[in-house]
């Protein structure tokens, strides 16, 4: 069979990994030149610890306060738009506890499946993720935050999820290299971390070498549709012609859909990330300064440190006045690393599809028969990308799907 994805980020990626290893033909097709898309500049997470959709009453707490502070991890950039408004109603209606409760073991579900997946293909290409197998700190300085860590703590036990709640001391005993300045933390050991870059890298010479055709520089215009079928994409490029059609277009997921007459309410979250190279004290583990929203992940010599959630439509512009905080979050939290406020060029930013619910949509589409929705996995994308690329393969071969996939219906 002949499949076009559309999005070679690594969802898309994955997804051909699996497909090709069946015997597809593969193409994939992306408006990027295979290094501008959110793949790259993430944190590197590999997190079964957020099995807590986005969409949760901590967050609208919390957003409520932040989303107009231009200087806030979450920011909602003011402007008229119709897509937004549908998408913030949606989003406030599901931040509830019993939403949390139905969506939370479906997101816990395919966290676990693709940790599994993503260490057997770092096995399968010899180790090319830089997977490290270290766990993950939740540090935090205040009281409150404290009290909800621990909270989540006791929620993961129920998931099988061991997660020790640590005091100051005990936090600082696993960072000897460097001093912390925190009130105590969250370790979660089941957790994992990776260099998105050397991932990246990994992956499309793998499916290169596979056999797998990439377009770069194409964009989508149209499709060709006969009885409810997916017979061609068209490209400003070019026609190609197609047995089955997989949409993983990460922030252009909602564009690509409307064109097939889907509507997903999908909005990109702009997040900002700064990588430290030939750093003489370095973080051992990953850890997130839960209070301030900033990711700090050690890989090798580099240390990466990224946050934010901006709500501020398709652009790729930085926002100084967003990366100071997370710099800033960054040395109070470890005083001694002495991170510089660096330059506008230094900066990476990339857009994360967020959906109303917090949950991915994987799913077939309900209005054509051979076409697969692969997308919106927000913060969790490469945590999630193994699972969602093994669960398309089986859609598309009509098998039974590894776990359960109703929750993450295209239409719902």
């Amino acid at each position: 069979m002949q499949i076009t994805i559309i999005g070679a980020g690594v969802i898309g990626l994955t997804t051909a990994y699996y497909l090709r290893k069946e015997g597809h033909e593969v193409t994939i097709i992306d408006r990027g030149n295979g290094t501008n898309n959110c793949s790259f500049g993430n944190a590197g997470y590999i997190s079964p610890s957020h099995f807590i959709p986005l969409a949760s009453p901590g967050i609208v707490a919390q957003g409520l306060k932040w989303m107009l502070s231009s200087t806030s991890p979450f920011y909602i950039k003011p402007r008229l738009n119709s897509s937004l408004v549908k998408w913030g109603l949606k989003f406030y209606a599901n931040a509830n506890e019993k939403t949390v409760a139905r969506n939370a073991p479906h997101l816990n579900n395919i966290l676990q499946l693709s940790r599994n997946l993503i260490i057997d293909l770092d096995r399968e290409l010899n180790h090319g993720f830089q997977l490290e197998t270290k766990g993950c700190l939740m540090l935090y300085k205040n009281e409150k935050t404290g009290h909800h860590e621990a909270e989540l703590a006791r929620e993961a036990k129920k998931y099988g999820m061991d997660a020790p709640v640590l005091n100051a001391a005990e936090v600082q005993a696993m960072e000897p290299d460097v001093k912390v300045d925190v009130l105590g933390g969250v370790y979660f050991p089941i957790d994992c971390h990776l260099h998105p870059v050397r991932m990246m890298e990994t992956l499309h010479k793998k499916v290169i070498d596979m056999g797998v055709k990439i377009l770069y520089q194409h964009e989508v215009q149209d499709f060709e549709i006969k009885n409810q079928k997916v017979t061609a994409v068209i490209t400003d490029k070019g026609r190609y012609l197609t047995d089955h059609l997989v949409v993983a277009a990460g922030s252009w997921l909602e564009v690509i859909s409307k064109k097939l007459g889907i509507n997903l309410l999908l909005q990109p979250g702009k997040g900002y990330s700064v990588t430290y190279s030939g750093r003489q004290k370095n973080l051992i583990h990953p850890a997130i300064l839960v209070d301030d929203r900033v990711a700090m992940t050690p890989m090798g010599s580099e240390l990466r440190v990224g946050g934010t959630m901006e709500l501020c439509g398709i652009n790729d512009d930085i926002n100084m006045t967003r990366v100071k905080p997370i710099i800033t979050a960054a040395n109070n939290y470890f005083p001694d690393i002495h991170l510089d406020m660096p330059q506008a060029e230094k900066v990476w930013s990339g857009l994360r599809p967020c959906s109303p619910d917090g949950l991915p949509y994987i799913g077939n589409s309900p209005h054509h028969q051979n076409v697969t929705i692969a997308g919106g996995h927000a913060m969790v994308g490469i945590s999630l990308a193994a699972g969602t690329g093994l669960l398309v393969k089986q859609m598309v071969q009509k098998e039974k799907t590894e776990i359960a996939v109703d929750a993450f219906r295209v239409e719902r």
